[in-house]
């Protein structure tokens, strides 16, 4: 019994401090996924920001320009930079700070 210990040991640590953080970034990307709006801006895993166009099934179109727009896999998607509503209190913020300054 007492040799049970020591591997029952080392599978509750890797469990603990391995497995159960993975799983819990795997489920915060799936629901960062499933969140996305047109208007989001979002950084992929290539680096590349742009602005949501279009969301559909598997494929999110970005725009990363005016009028030129990537199809991207939806799971390239690393993080939301700013959700659609963000922007105008982001513009309100920086108009007040400049009033401030002067």
């Amino acid at each position: 019994m007492e040799s049970l210990i020591f591997p029952l040991l080392i599978v509750g640590f890797l469990y603990f401090f391995m497995i159960a953080p993975q799983r819990r970034k795997m489920k915060a990307h799936r629901q960062l996924l499933n969140s996305l709006n047109e208007g989001d801006e979002v950084l992929t895993n290539a680096g590349i920001y742009g602005a949501v166009a279009e969301v559909e099934d598997n494929v999110i179109w970005l725009e990363v320009a005016p009028e030129v727009e990537l199809k991207v896999q939806k799971a390239s998607i690393a993080q939301v930079v700013s959700q659609a509503g963000d922007t105008a209190d982001d513009d309100a913020e920086t108009a007040d700070d400049a009033d401030a300054s002067d």
